[in-house]
């Protein structure tokens, strides 16, 4: 595991969300804030276990049967719907295919007719249809097809090779708390009439690791060990913090990195002081990494960063103001400032936000410091607890 601690407003989060964007699609990444695992539906050790699960993958590999080529024929057999006689509804078709190499013709159900018009797939299109289940997939427009348009046309596909029926490899990444609630859901008669539950039995957990097991060892699945990111980590208690203890230690575990502000502080629901509020013998298990306060030259340059990707043009003149208002203050109060500064240059009818936009936005909305010298100087006037 890794803890990263520092001050707030040092990057924390940040480096969480940049650890996501890095990761890829099939790496399962979970963003949760400990205040998250008190809840009134279900036990706090239930909530930590289902985001563990959560943000560990399986990568499963099914080899299935296809009929994938282009579509160059295909005749509806039309029918009355018997709810609604003045509509027709497909009783069959006749489905045409062809590859470079095959043609083959196929009688086709309702059902998968129904599938055909509900995509809307006609001559030309390039699709795949697994042969158990009857899925169909539209890959996109076959290069050979006379219906073309210059917009909104979708994407020209090489018309197959080889058979019309093959075998084809597909991998697909879930998570194990989906296989959880797949099979919770399944497990008993009785679950058809009574309330769903959110918590999920042992019972079940031990089934599915059981089941994922056995496909590793067959070769038909692979473990992907994700990231789970735990935001404001001293909120956990001792029962949270020993039940993490514990599942670090399981073979099924990802990635835990926790994010803490505090310095010496009690663990939660115990009066024991220790750094970042976390437990030591969990501190001794985890890498530490520190974050300190921007300098003055990475806050200028964030603010040219979140100033760019918010459209918004800043004078030389506005971005100094506001790197000496993110010095002096919070790096995220000057980059609030960005919004109601943008809007007073509109008022100018300027396209670049001046040192005047930034000011006067400075003057009506107050950071911490002016909000906590405003209190003191209000406290007899203000409603007590």
């Amino acid at each position: 595991g890794i803890l990263v601690a520092g001050p707030p407003g040092t990057g924390k989060t940040a480096i969480a969300v940049a650890i996501s964007k890095e990761l890829g699609k099939d790496i399962p990444f979970v963003h949760v804030s400990a205040s998250e695992f008190y809840s009134t539906e279900m036990k706090k050790t239930e909530a930590l276990i289902q985001a563990v699960r959560k943000a560990i993958g399986v990568r499963i590999r099914e080899t299935r049967i296809v009929l994938e080529g282009e579509v160059v024929g295909l005749d509806y057999n039309m029918v009355p719907n018997p709810y609604n006689p003045t509509q027709k509804i497909p009783e069959s078709a006749t489905l045409t295919l062809a590859t470079k190499d095959e043609k083959r013709t196929f009688s086709v159900s309702g059902r998968l007719a129904m599938q055909f018009l509900y995509q809307g797939i006609e001559v030309g299109d390039v699709i795949v249809i697994d042969k158990e289940t009857g899925r169909i997939a539209k890959l996109g427009k076959s290069s050979k097809s006379k219906r073309k348009y210059d917009l909104g046309d979708e994407e020209v596909v090489e018309v197959p090779s080889g058979r019309i029926e093959k075998e084809r490899e597909f991998t697909y990444v879930v998570t194990l708390h989906d296989l959880d609630e797949a099979n919770a859901r399944r497990s008993s008669i009785f679950s058809l009439f009574s309330q769903p539950s959110r918590e999920i039995d042992n019972e079940v957990r031990e089934a599915v690791d059981e089941q994922v097991k056995r496909w590793v060892e067959e070769g038909r699945a692979e473990l992907v060990p994700g990231v789970l990111f735990i935001d404001e980590t001293h909120l956990m208690d001792i029962e949270l913090f020993a039940f993490m203890n514990r599942a670090m230690e399981s073979e099924m575990a990802p990635i835990i990195i926790l994010a803490s502000n505090r310095g010496f502080s009690k663990i939660r629901g115990t009066d024991i002081v220790s750094p970042h509020g976390i437990p030591i013998d969990l501190l001794d298990r985890l890498l530490i990494i520190t974050t300190e306060p921007y300098s003055r030259e990475e806050i200028r340059t964030i603010i040219e960063i979140r100033a760019a990707e918010s459209g918004i043009m800043l004078s030389d003149e506005a971005l100094e103001k506001l790197t000496d208002i993110g010095e002096k203050t919070s790096l995220r109060y000057a980059v609030q400032l960005l919004a109601p500064a943008h809007e007073f240059a509109k008022l100018r009818n300027s396209g670049k936000v001046g040192v005047e936009d930034v000011e006067r936005a400075a003057s009506i909305f107050a950071d911490i410091s002016q909000s906590s010298a405003y209190l003191k100087k209000w406290e007899e006037k203000m409603l007590a607890m």
